[in-house]
C-alpha cells in the first residue's frame, strides 16, 4: 500500500502550495506522479513482510528545487538530529522540504561530529575526502557518485610539499589545516600551530575545493590549540613531523592546495557515505559480505528525478528493514539508475515538510553529523 503526498510547484514561483497537498491510497500498487508534479512524498507499506519505506522524489528539471548539506551544530561540527539540523539551516539556503541523515561520523575526541568523509557545505569544504564513496552535484547541476581522494597539501617556500588533512584529529606525525567549523580552537596538543593570513589579494576563505591559497604565517602558537574565528586558517604541524618540514617563522610564505581526485572544483554540494548501491541501473554486489536486515538510507537518481529513500527497520510489527542487496534492488525497481548508501541503523531518518515521517528504530531520532536536504530556492529576480 502506498500513501502519497504530492505538492505542485509552479515554475519560477517561490510559493510552496501546501494547500495542494493531498493523500492518495492504492492497494499495494505504485501510483506514478503526474508530469506537473515537481515534488512528492510516498510511504510504501508492505504489511505482510512487513516493510515501511519512505520516498521523496523531485524533478531535476526545476532549478528552484535544489540540494544542500547541513552541519550538526549549524555553523560547526556537532551531533544533532535531522530535525534539529533543519531548524539551524540558514534561511539563505532555501526553504527545507525534505531531508535524510547523511554520512557516518568520526568518533575522535577533539573533532566531535566530524563527518567521516568529504563534505561541501554551501560551497565550503569542511572535511577532506577519505577515499570512500561520495555524492556530489557538479557546477552544471549534474549528480555524481564515486570514490574521492584527497590531494590536499601545503607547498613550502622552498617548493617542498606536505600532505595535509582538514579539520580532523592531527596526530603527532601529521599536518592538518583547521577552519572555524571545528569550534573555538584547533584542540591540538604538541607541535606548533601556524596562524595563516592572506599573502595576496587572491582567493581566501571560505575554503573551497580546487583552489591554491597564497598565505603567510601571521603568528605561531607553540604547543598547539590556536584560537579560531570565522576568517581563521591554521596549519598545525605535529611534533614528529616538525623536523621534516622547512622551518617557518612569522612572515614565511606558503601555498595551500585543495585538489581532489576526481577534480571537484566549483562543487557546492558534496557528502560522503557508501557503499554504492546501484550503478548504471545495475545492482552492486558485495562478495563475502554478511547481509542482515537493518534500517537504511540512500540518495538515488536517474535522468529525470532525484530520490531520497529511507527504509524503517528493527521493528517486527512495522518494518524489518532490508539487506544491502534488497535495498539496492528496491532502489533500482523504483527507477534509480544510480544510488549511494548513507548511514543506517538507528541513524536512518526521513524528514518531510516539518515532520519526521520515518519510524526511528531506537524510538527517537538519533543525532547525526550532517544531512542531505531538498530546499526550495527563491527564484532570481528579473
Amino acid at each position: 500500500m502506498f500513501i502519497t503526498e504530492r505538492l505542485g510547484l509552479a515554475v519560477g514561483s517561490w510559493l510552496l502550495l501546501c494547500a495542494a497537498a493531498a493523500y492518495a491510497r492504492a492497494n499495494k500498487a505504485h501510483t506514478a506522479p503526474r508530469h506537473d508534479q515537481r515534488f512528492f512524498y510516498t510511504n510504501d507499506v508492505e504489511e505482510q513482510v512487513p516493510l515501511s519505506v519512505h520516498i521523496v522524489k523531485i524533478e531535476r528539471s526545476h532549478p528552484e528545487l535544489q540540494l544542500c548539506t547541513t552541519l550538526g551544530d549549524g555553523q560547526t561540527f556537532g551531533m544533532a538530529t535531522v530535525s534539529e539540523q533543519i531548524k539551524r539551516l540558514p534561511r539563505s539556503f532555501g526553504r527545507p522540504l525534505a531531508a535524510v541523515n547523511g554520512d557516518f561520523w568520526d568518533t575522535s575526541k577533539y573533532c566531535k561530529g566530524r563527518p567521516r568523509d568529504l563534505q561541501v557545505w554551501n560551497g565550503e569544504v569542511v572535511s577532506s575526502p577519505a577515499g570512500d564513496t561520495c555524492f556530489w552535484m557538479d557546477p552544471n547541476g549534474q549528480p555524481h557518485m564515486t570514490n574521492v581522494f584527497s590531494e590536499f597539501r601545503v607547498i613550502w617556500a622552498d617548493g617542498k610539499t606536505t600532505p595535509i588533512g582538514l579539520n580532523q584529529d592531527r596526530g603527532a606525525a601529521a599536518a592538518v589545516l583547521y577552519t572555524s567549523v571545528v569550534g573555538a580552537s584547533t584542540h591540538t596538543h604538541g607541535g606548533v600551530d601556524l596562524v595563516l593570513e592572506p599573502a595576496t589579494n587572491g582567493v581566501w576563505l571560505p575554503l573551497r575545493i580546487g583552489q591554491v591559497y597564497s598565505a603567510r604565517v601571521g603568528s605561531i602558537v607553540p604547543g598547539g590549540d590556536a584560537p579560531l574565528a570565522r576568517q581563521s586558517l591554521v596549519l598545525s604541524i605535529g611534533p614528529r613531523l616538525l623536523p621534516r618540514v622547512p622551518a617557518c617563522g612569522v612572515g614565511a610564505k606558503l601555498r595551500v592546495v585543495t585538489d581532489t581526485i576526481p577534480d571537484l572544483t566549483g562543487v557546492k554540494v558534496a557528502i560522503g557515505g557508501g557503499p554504492a548501491l546501484v550503478h548504471e541501473g545495475r545492482v552492486m554486489h558485495w562478495e563475502g559480505f554478511i547481509h542482515a536486515r537493518h534500517p537504511r538510507t540512500a540518495v538515488g537518481w536517474n535522468k529525470d528525478y532525484i530520490y531520497l529513500v529511507e527504509v524503517d527497520g528493527r521493528q517486527n510489527d512495522l518494518s524489518i528493514g532490508m539487506t544491502f542487496p534488497e535495498f539496492a534492488s528496491y532502489l533500482a525497481k523504483i527507477g534509480c539508475q544510480e544510488a549511494m548508501n548513507f548511514d543506517g541503523g538507528g541513524s536512518a531518518t526521513m524528514w518531510v515538510l516539518g515532520d519526521v515521517r520515518s519510524s526511528p528504530s531506537e524510538g527517537r531520532e538519533r543525532p547525526a553529523p550532517n544531512a542531505l536536504v531538498i530546499v526550495l530556492k527563491q527564484p532570481a529576480k528579473r
